[in-house]
């Protein structure tokens, strides 16, 4: 498991990877934009950015994916 990886930048990237097909198999993407200190910023992009279901998939997709490896995340903000 992820737990033993180093809250960062660049692990939070590698994380993201391995979520970014399931968001493109739906003709969307995500993008990741930074770190404000436990809340990681992205940019969903494509058909999730404008859906209606963004939020559900920012949440139950990337956000539980994200703290399942980095537990001390607060939450993924979606930034427009």
């Amino acid at each position: 498991m992820a737990d033993n990886l180093e809250y960062n930048a660049e692990n939070v990237i590698a994380e993201i990877e391995k979520v970014r097909p399931i968001l493109q198999r739906d003709g969307g993407d995500i993008e990741f934009v930074g770190l404000d200190g436990n809340v990681v910023q992205v940019r969903l992009q494509g058909a999730c950015s404008g859906c209606a279901m963004a939020t559900v998939t920012l949440q139950w997709t990337v956000e539980r994916n994200l703290k399942a490896a980095f537990p001390q995340i607060e939450k993924v903000e979606n930034l427009q």
